[in-house]
């Protein structure tokens, strides 16, 4: 009986590429677990080897990679960490994506385009993914291109909380800086006691990534501390402009919040020189230090995917780490 009972057992084991290491790292330390030693390294052609020095058989398998930076190094990585798990005899596998790639591209715009995300989601199902766990996905209906469970998290909470303590007293308004972010702001207008909600009516040249054409402000916001919010900064060029234009309108003060600092070029020269008091992020990707601004601070995401990753170990609920938000 005794044997049986030991076989059943599971055994959570957490693994961490190396787009992100720290991160593994950290939440490792939360749920008092180190990462399994890992041999991976790039071929002199470029193709990547991936090795786990311990036996893998049975685990309860979360795979942690934040796939920024060289993401199609990063993903291809990835796939085989999974890979070499399925065929190590893992029980279960757990895509754990801070930062999902591709995540902008979940619809055609025009003919003969690709849905890069939904392809992404099937490789981590064909490599042997049984679930994903990741943290605010650009479009929430991403979670139904992959064919198994998705935890999806949110960041609302760290980053609603550090801007209740921090301006605290001070007039606020959330901003969208689009249309399509008014969904989420409303969200953050409840979390912070119902100030009031405005966003930017711009438009977006379709054939130009990156490209954004601001128009004007719809809202209240003369006279007070205004709260961009968005799941990601990339280029800095919506943000930014979202702040001249809420500054032009009477804005006291521009502040901005969002998930996921991927800061590309030329991101960090935009936000320097930008009348944005402060810019709020979390570590779901890295950000190095040439690029930590002493306007930007950087909230932790690892206690709450340490919860998470206990959630889905235990077989508990994800959902009640948001109060049932979904």
């Amino acid at each position: 009986m005794g044997g049986i009972v030991a076989e059943n057992r599971k055994t959570l084991m957490l693994f961490s590429g190396r787009a992100f290491p720290e991160l593994a790292d950290e939440i490792g330390r939360e749920m008092s677990i180190a990462p399994t030693p890992t041999d991976a390294y790039d071929f002199p052609n470029g193709e990547i080897y991936v090795r786990y020095r311990e036996s893998v058989r049975g685990s309860d398998a979360f795979v942690v990679q934040s796939i920024a930076g060289r993401p199609n190094n990063w993903l291809m990585e990835m796939l085989i960490m999974v890979d070499a798990l399925k065929r190590g005899s893992a029980k279960r596998i757990t895509a754990v994506l801070p930062y999902y790639p591709y995540s902008r591209q979940d619809k055609k715009h025009r003919g003969r385009e690709p849905i890069s995300a939904r392809l992404v989601a099937d490789l981590l199902k064909t490599a042997g993914a049984n679930r994903i766990l990741t943290v605010d996905l650009h479009t929430a209906q991403i979670q139904g291109f992959f064919d198994g469970p998705v935890d999806h998290l949110f960041a609302m909470s760290l980053l609603s909380e550090y801007v209740e303590q921090k301006y605290a007293g001070q007039l606020l308004s959330v901003v969208a800086p689009d249309s399509g972010r008014v969904r989420l702001t409303e969200r953050w207008t409840d979390r912070l006691g119902g100030c009031p909600l405005a966003f930017i009516h711009k438009t977006r040249d379709i054939t130009q990534p990156g490209q954004v054409v601001a128009n004007r402000v719809v809202g209240e916001v003369e006279g007070r501390v205004c709260l961009i919010v968005d799941d990601e900064i990339q280029t800095g060029g919506t943000i930014c402009n979202a702040a001249d234009l809420l500054y032009e309108a009477g804005a006291a003060d521009v502040i901005a919040a969002a998930t996921h600092g991927v800061l590309s070029d030329p991101a960090t020269e935009r936000l320097k020189n930008s009348r944005i008091r402060e810019v709020v992020l979390t570590n779901t990707v890295p950000i190095p230090p040439e690029k930590r601004l002493d306007k930007i601070t950087v909230l932790s995401i690892a206690p709450l995917v340490a919860r998470a990753i206990r959630e889905v170990f235990d077989d508990g609920s994800v959902t009640t780490l948001f109060g049932g938000l979904s």
